[in-house]
């Protein structure tokens, strides 16, 4: 099944991931911590999903922010969240393998789950050809990914609410992996998890420089509220990391 697909039948569930441990109390606030200010800068939200981080960078002070997903269902999502709270955000259904064009590059470009939908080192490359030609000289790219280093035999992150399995295959850019994200009901999705070699090497052939990989850190809010202990699994084997880089 695509990604289009996937993500088509998640729908409105995929906002309910961000009141799971995992992304409330270490991906969330260590991503947004990682892309920093963005007042008064232009943000696209490549696989935007249903907005979250579009909405929370043009609260943020974002001049102009842009969600491309290849969703219609999630854009559709992003879009009636968008009418009901009305904060200048624009989506359209878009896939990063056939990017536009832009007449004006971005300042912040925003890669959340997007590299391991790509099939191939080939399809890969080219996303991120499109993500450079998108951007701003100088400009960052802020990626956030499955870490290439999960072991899937060693700590789960079940306990933060989600759970990570490889399915048995396997793609030219890495295993393929089941994530479910422990709602009621479950939501899983299939996507790859790229090895480190294939982001680096893509995003260097593109023309990013000064790649720099940056651990998921639990927030103090998170020890607060569940004690440092808790989080000991998380530290041991982390389930995603983020990358930035410069174009």
């Amino acid at each position: 099944m695509s990604a289009q697909q996937q993500y088509d039948e998640i729908g409105e569930a995929y906002e309910g991931f961000k009141a799971l441990p995992l992304e409330q109390y270490a991906v969330v606030p260590g991503f947004l911590a990682l892309v920093g200010d963005v007042s008064g800068k232009s943000v696209l939200d490549l696989a935007s999903g249903t907005g979250f981080y579009s909405r929370e960078f043009k609260r943020r002070g974002a001049t102009d922010v842009l969600g491309i997903d290849i969703s219609g269902e999630m854009v559709a999502v992003a879009q009636k969240l968008e009418e009901h709270d009305p904060l200048g955000v624009r989506y359209e259904v878009g896939d990063v393998s056939t990017l536009r064009t832009f007449e004006q590059p971005f300042d912040v470009v925003l890669a959340v789950q997007l590299l391991n939908y790509a099939p191939d080192i080939a399809t890969t490359e080219l996303m991120c050809r499109n993500i450079h030609q998108s951007l701003k000289p100088g400009a960052e790219l802020f990626l956030l990914n499955q870490s290439p280093d999960f072991r899937f035999d060693g700590p789960t992150p079940d306990k933060y609410g989600f759970r990570s399995e490889l399915t048995g295959e396997e793609a030219e850019t890495g295993p393929k992996v089941r994530t479910t994200a422990l709602l009621d009901p479950p939501v899983s999705f299939v996507a790859n998890r790229p090895r480190r070699e294939v982001y680096e090497g893509c995003l260097k052939a593109a023309g990013f420089t000064e790649l720099t990989w940056v651990p998921v850190e639990v927030s103090e809010a998170g020890v607060r509220e569940f004690g440092a202990d808790h989080w000991a699994d998380l530290y041991a084997n982390p389930p995603l990391e983020m990358l930035r880089c410069r174009a």
